[in-house]
């Protein structure tokens, strides 16, 4: 379970912000005042150091740092 897990949270940064990408190209809903396409990429910008500290909680957790 814990292996299934540090592999979405190594992939999910990569997915959403290159294999996602070109399906929420587009201006509408405009949401905080940025287009969705601009609020896509900041929203993963903000998300992706989460997913590092999950992996690193993993690993740390596991004994794999040492």
């Amino acid at each position: 379970m814990k292996k299934l897990l540090l592999i979405v949270l190594i992939s999910a940064p990569f997915i959403a912000q290159l294999v996602v990408l070109p399906f929420v190209n587009r201006i509408d809903p405009i949401i905080f005042g940025l287009p969705f396409l601009q609020f896509w990429l900041f929203l993963w910008i903000v998300l992706t150091p989460f997913c590092t500290l999950g992996i690193y909680q993993l690993q740390k957790s596991e004994g794999s740092l040492d």
